[in-house]
């Protein structure tokens, strides 16, 4: 579900708040700089009163120099207006000033609290928002912010001000002429209220389509190979035109309401000042009024005309703006990781059901019990290793069956040889967005990797292997069980230390813009340098790096695509490993390399795999081997466990999810 879907079917939904209650969530950014915001407004105000001198020197020197045929007082009423003008100008000037270096840290402050809110929120939060929608809130939206603190949210004020001093002096001057001038003041404010409701919606929505938009630029640059490839440019230039044309139609939206309230707000002020005019030369007329307090009259009612005239754009000013907030907020209001889970992610009773019942690898499994017994300490055979070693270290096993352990005993140096390394306990997970009605991924998954073993995990595809292992680092929170790592359960760990035990090497190997050295090396401590960096490179079989146009300070370039699919999961594997972890989680590392390459990789591997604990998604018997023992997932549980040849000879299942490659790897 994209992001504009969830924002825009129920757009009242998103008027929950008013316009001055949403930019008020603004005020802790604007607090640091409120004195310079306030003294511009200040000096905007001083500047704008001062525009409304000027027709009272009008005033005086029509009455007075002009009446007197005084050339004398003509021209020092004429440097009065230049001084005026003069000094409106530098106050205006002044006001620019003072907003514009604060205003551009507010907006630099929002954008960092922003993008270190979206690194801690949980992946299932970033599974949900398109990306696109993200970087509008990080770019147009925080524009938007500026721009509003920078000019409506003064001249709000400034225009208030001005139009009511405005007022007071042109009844003051002549209070039936001021009277014909209020006339429009109800109908306009009933026109700026109907278009505040309006607007808003129109705004949000145009909002919304513009982080669409940008979605579909996103993808359609990143997978611009795919786009070539299959000669797809025209359907997404389609796909563009058509989001253009919404995007469109609801911009010439805005511009119909904007284009109404100005129609209004224009012409019923110039009416009420084309009828203070004709009465006011019929008062002339008649000797009841100077000329120049006509002249100084319609004078201060022209300097109006831009105060009034501006409401408009500057209601749909605050009004973007407003929906600019919300959309901020939404994002920086999603709850970010906990050092805890859920009180419902914590381990329940019906996990413990499931252990006290017996674990799934015995009860879930197709083996007889003798071989279920074997397989729960058995060790893979795999090169290198001959059987005689093997069946030492079979028979050196934790005594302890997995299965009848207690899982809610506390870790100690008792129990730390027998509940050592990698375990799920009673482990259930079903997305949060799932409807509650539906099977959960995982159900009642029972694991146990002995300390410094390892353990690779097979299933059809779709079983949820990558889900499993996504619940070790904590990507995401488990619905109920636990997970511990030598007894220590890791919901009681703060996630930083979590992720220093834990390395991860996903199916998917991403890169960053930046050098080969500097994505490597985003897997170690800062303290590691050139050697961490060579070894890592050399057990991933990535000594490619080195021949590169710069080495290992070669730029990628954005997304690795400048390399081969093999070369980035190499590097993806020497990240993982260069810290060398205490645990190693390795969502089928090696699907993108040759058979040459892979075989080189897995003998360097072999080597860490005997320093560390972990977890292997596996699909092929040559990856499988690396293990000392297989486990089986399928209908969300695990159901075999053992040697790969045992689950071959005793598991009908397993043997069929590896018959592709079986009669090869024989």
């Amino acid at each position: 579900m994209s992001t504009s879907d969830a924002v825009t079917t129920d757009p009242a939904g998103t008027r929950e708040h008013t316009t001055v209650s949403s930019l008020l969530r603004l005020w802790p950014y604007v607090r640091p700089v409120r004195a310079r915001l306030f003294g511009a407004a200040v000096v905007a105000v001083v500047a704008s009163c001062t525009g409304l001198v000027i027709p009272l020197v009008l005033k005086w020197m029509v009455d007075g120099p002009v009446t007197d045929h005084d050339p004398a007082g003509v021209w020092l009423g004429a440097l009065y207006l230049l001084l005026l003008g003069i000094a409106e100008a530098v106050l205006f000037g002044l006001r620019r000033w003072l907003v514009a270096r604060p205003l551009a840290g507010v907006e630099a402050d929002m954008r960092a609290d922003l993008y270190r809110h979206l690194q801690r929120l949980p992946v299932a939060f970033h599974d949900r928002w398109a990306s696109g929608q993200l970087l509008s809130r990080g770019t147009t939206d925080l524009m938007l912010l500026r721009q509003f603190l920078a000019f409506p949210l003064t001249f709000l004020l400034v225009n208030g001000v001005t139009i009511l001093v405005g007022v007071l002096i042109m009844l003051d001057q002549e209070w039936t002429l001021g009277l014909v001038l209020l006339a429009p003041a109800l109908p306009v404010m009933i026109v700026c209220w109907i278009f505040e409701r309006r607007y808003s919606l129109v705004a949000r929505r145009a909002q919304d389509q513009v982080g669409d938009l940008t979605t579909v630029v996103e993808e359609s640059v990143l997978g611009i190979r795919i786009i070539k490839g299959f000669g797809r440019h025209r359907s997404q230039a389609r796909a563009f035109r058509e989001l253009s044309r919404t995007l469109r139609g609801t911009e010439l939206a805005k511009a119909r309401l904007l284009a109404s309230i100005w129609a209004v707000i224009v012409t019923l002020p110039e009416l009420a000042i084309g009828a203070a005019l004709i009465l006011g030369t019929t008062q002339v007329a008649d000797d009841r009024l100077s000329a120049g307090t006509l002249v100084a009259f319609l004078s201060t009612a022209l300097a109006l005309r831009w105060p009034v005239d501006s409401i408009g754009f500057l209601l749909a000013m605050s009004q973007e703006a407003a929906t600019a907030t919300e959309r901020y907020f939404e994002v920086m209001d999603a709850e970010a990781e906990s050092s805890k889970p859920p009180r419902s992610s914590v381990y329940s009773e019906d996990a413990e059901d499931s252990e006290n019942s017996g674990s799934a690898e015995d009860s879930g499994s197709a083996e007889p019990s003798g071989a279920a017994e074997r397989s729960a300490t058995a060790t893979a055979v795999a090169p290198g290793r001959d059987a005689a070693s093997d069946a030492g270290r079979d028979t050196a096993s934790d005594t302890a069956p997995d299965a009848g352990e207690d899982p809610e005993a506390p870790a100690s140096a008792d129990t730390a040889a027998g509940d050592g390394g990698l375990r799920f306990h009673g482990v259930r997970f079903r997305y949060p967005d799932a409807p509650a009605d539906t099977p959960p991924v995982l159900d009642r998954v029972d694991l146990h990797i002995r300390s410094g073993e390892s353990m690779a995990l097979v299933g059809a595809t779709g079983t949820g292997k990558t889900t499993l292992t996504a619940l070790v680092p904590r990507l995401h929170e488990v619905t109920s069980g636990r997970i511990t790592l030598d007894g220590e359960d890791i919901t009681a760990m703060p996630r930083e230390e979590l992720r220093t035990r834990v390395a991860v090497a996903f199916e998917e190997p991403t890169l960053f813009s930046a050098s080969v050295g500097e994505n490597v090396l985003m897997g170690a401590e800062d303290t590691a340098g050139e050697a961490d960096l060579d070894r890592a490179l050399a057990v991933a079989q990535a000594d490619f790096a080195h021949t590169l146009p710069q080495g290992t300070a070669t730029q990628v370039g954005e997304q690795g695509l400048s390399l081969s699919g093999g070369q980035r999961q190499r590097l993806a594997l020497a990240r993982a490993v260069v810290g060398r972890p205490r645990f190693l989680v390795l969502d089928d590392p090696l699907s993108a390399l040759d058979v040459h390459t892979e075989a080189a990789v897995e003998a360097a591997l072999r080597r860490v795999l005997a320093e560390t604990t972990a977890l292997i998604v596996a699909h092929r018997p040559s990856t499988v081997l690396l293990a000392d023992r297989v486990a089986l997932l399928s209908g969300g549980r695990i159901t075999a466990v053992g040697t790969h040849h045992e689950l071959l000879r005793t598991n009908a299942e397993y043997a069929h999810l590896m018959s592709g490659d079986e009669e090869t790897e024989r």
